[in-house]
């Protein structure tokens, strides 16, 4: 089998530009790195895979004046570009080196392969954990692990850094190689100036000779610790650097799928490698990391369930009471009839309420009701209703069906494939479309399922003619307000319209933090829950209904709804005043107290990441959104804005020509989801 080692290396390092072309003792990085690494007698052949960026043609140029194959590619999708560089050279097994590695031990680098061919494993290195020095990392893999990382990998740091799917999907077996003593703390990599200090000190001691071993280097570090000093503050990557939540993310995400229980709240959706993760407390509009730093949330106050803000007194006592009196017994908690009486109050057109305690599951119960009560399957939606098998069925025609809303090409694994044609899309403000689904399912239409707004409004009496057309067609019509109920009016937001439902969902806000959501419909659909089995022994307690009667009363009497409605509508005022100030244009979106921007650029992603590593840094957790609450005061929202001002004038430089990858420490994060609605 052929044996191929990949040298990955590009010239557009942020912290050491063009490091692989500095000079080491009047040497090239590179070539030092692969007349070392040419000593290896079980690899057959040496690549380096550079990018197809103007700043690498000159490196691809010097490599191959040396004799060794190059191939270049992609410039950010680093996998990809990794792939074609093994299936050009026709590698069976794959040894993985970077460009930062100049001190690369050819004999170790056999002992890897060795470790790799002699064990039962497809991916096998010496840095899991690491105990070897910092820069003498070897990975070797088969062909087949990079070729199956190349077409699932989808997330950016798994395209970026190569392996991480290989190392950490858990579809495959590896392996590690371990050093008799850990080493792991010795820096011998090559990121920094101080690095390129160290390491010229390194070979100017041993020069002329260029292959001398890792141990030698060990030898040399107990004769003259002082040279190994210089780069020592420099912390391995994997280690000291990260803060407490970070190293704590990177251990969830061995033991729980995806790292963690929700996609938006994952730090890759925020900055990568560098969000806190995890919080110790929260109050108010502040958060606590698990280092102790105090940061302003002026992002997405926990999905938008804290209007009244984090740890609310008056909620929390009414939750420690029940927690004190007891949140569970043989017996129901009467919180649950006093919380559904007030329910049918706020919204008189209804008559019966069905409890849960999350958004999703509300949903699948609305849907459950609705085709009892009508005797159909079909389910016409407009929006985000979550993760259950009814709604992921939309993709069982085609990965196509959500395009443009979620994540595109999201795919429904897992969903029964009998449920292939019950779920159909629509468009928000096209009532043509949803009156050519109806006629197309004729008389097969269970419910009609829509957000009543998110990032538009409705147009042209859009919701009165939904209205009509469910009524004509003896559909259940559902507003799933589990995000916009009582953030404009004490209800739902059907209410600011004038348009009744037939079931209204409420979820979210409903508790200010604590789990309650509810199924608030007409009598004559909600009675048909007791034609099916809708039940759950959570459903029961206590908690979720007193948080959500407390909660009620303090929004009822400070008139939250319009407190965040009008600090939002001011963010929004403040965000547009900063963007002409810079000459930047940027588009809004959202209802006013879920109000968001996005810059009118194709480094839109970029400069909402920039946004967020540099408010991190002056103490703020943001991005381009803000969920409001009633703790957000104007001295919060100046605060925020005095900090904003700088980073949007780092964000007009970028618009002149500044590079934006030069300013962010950490890859850019990930899209979050797109919607109908």
């Amino acid at each position: 089998m052929k044996i191929v080692a990949i040298v990955q290396a590009r010239m557009g390092s942020s912290r050491l530009p063009g490091k692989v072309l500095k000079l080491i003792n009047g040497i090239p990085v590179i070539e030092l790195l692969l007349f070392r690494l040419s000593q290896s007698k079980l690899v057959d052949q040496i690549v380096v895979a550079t990018s197809d960026a103007d700043a690498d043609i000159r490196l691809a140029d010097y490599v191959r004046n040396l004799g060794f194959s190059c191939s270049q590619g992609s410039e950010n999708d680093v996998l990809e570009r990794f792939y074609n560089a093994a299936k050009e050279h026709d590698a069976d097994i794959v040894v993985r080196i970077t460009g930062d590695c100049p001190l690369v031990d050819a004999d170790l680098v056999d002992q890897v392969i060795k470790g790799y061919l002699s064990s039962d494993v497809d991916y096998f290195s010496n840095g899991m954990p690491p105990t070897y020095p910092d820069g003498l990392d070897v990975e070797v893999f088969s062909f087949s692990v990079l070729e199956q990382s190349h077409f699932k990998s989808q997330e950016p740091h798994e395209r970026e850094h190569v392996t991480p799917y290989a190392r950490d999907s858990g579809f495959f077996k590896t392996g590690n190689m371990e050093s008799v003593e850990d080493f792991s703390n010795i820096r011998l990599t090559l990121d920094e100036h101080d690095d390129l200090i160290l390491i010229d000190n390194i070979f100017n001691y041993f020069s002329p000779e260029i292959h001398f071993t890792w141990s030698e280097i060990l030898t040399l570090r107990e004769q003259m610790p002082n040279i190994f000093e210089i780069n020592k503050h420099i912390d391995r990557n994997e280690g000291a650097s990260m803060g407490a939540g970070q190293k704590l993310y990177k251990r969830a995400k061995h033991v729980i799928p995806g790292g963690n229980m929700l996609l938006s709240k994952r730090p890759e959706m925020f900055l990568p490698d560098q969000w806190p993760a995890y919080f110790s407390k929260a109050k108010g509009c502040k958060v606590w990391d698990l280092d102790g730093t105090e940061l302003i949330d002026m992002s997405i106050m926990g999905i938008g369930t804290n209007i009244l803000g984090y740890g609310h007194q008056e909620v929390d006592d009414a939750v420690l009471k029940c927690v004190k009196d007891g949140n569970m017994s043989t017996l129901n908690c009467p919180e649950e009839v006093y919380l559904a009486e007030k329910l049918i109050e706020i919204n008189p057109w209804a008559d019966m309420v069905r409890f849960a305690r999350a958004g999703g599951e509300i949903n699948s119960i609305a849907i459950r009701i609705a085709r009892a009560h009508t005797g159909r399957d079909k389910v016409a939606i407009c929006g985000y209703h979550g993760w259950h098998d009814w709604y992921l069925a939309s993709n069982l025609n085609s990965d196509q069906s959500l395009d443009g809303h979620l994540l595109p090409g999201l795919q429904p694994l897992g969903v029964p494939r009998g449920l292939t044609g019950t779920v159909l899309p629509f468009s928000y403000n096209n009532i043509e479309e949803l009156e050519n689904l109806i006629k197309e399912n004729n008389g097969e239409i269970a419910a009609i399922k829509m957000e009543v707004s998110r990032n538009s409004g409705p147009i042209d009496d859009y919701l009165e003619k939904v209205r009509s057309l469910a009524t004509e067609n003896k559909i259940v019509l559902i507003f799933d307000e589990c995000t916009s109920g009582f953030r404009e009016t004490f209800g739902g937001l059907h209410n600011k319209f004038n348009v009744e439902p037939d079931i209204a969902l409420f979820a979210k806000a409903l508790g200010n933090g604590y789990a309650i959501s509810a199924c608030v419909g007409r009598q004559k659909i909600m009675q048909a829950a007791q034609n099916t089995f809708i039940s759950s022994t959570f459903w029961t307690e206590r908690i979720g209904p007193s948080a959500a009667l407390k909660t009620l009363e303090v929004m009822e009497r400070v008139k939250s709804w319009k407190t965040i409605t009008q600090t939002g509508l001011q963010i929004r005022k403040r965000w547009q005043l900063l963007a002409d100030n810079h000459d930047l244009g940027i588009s809004h979106w959202g209802l006013p107290s879920l109000t968001g921007y996005t810059f009118q650029s194709e480094n839109a992603l970029a400069y909402k990441t920039l946004v967020t590593q540099e408010m991190l840094a002056k103490g703020y957790l943001a991005s381009n959104s803000v969920y409001v609450s009633t703790e957000h005061t104007p001295t919060i929202i100046d605060g925020y804005f005095d900090a904003l001002q700088s980073v949007f004038g780092l964000i007009k430089e970028c618009e002149e020509g500044r590079n934006v990858s030069e300013l962010l420490k950490g890859p850019i994060c990930h899209a979050g989801f797109k919607r109908l609605n």
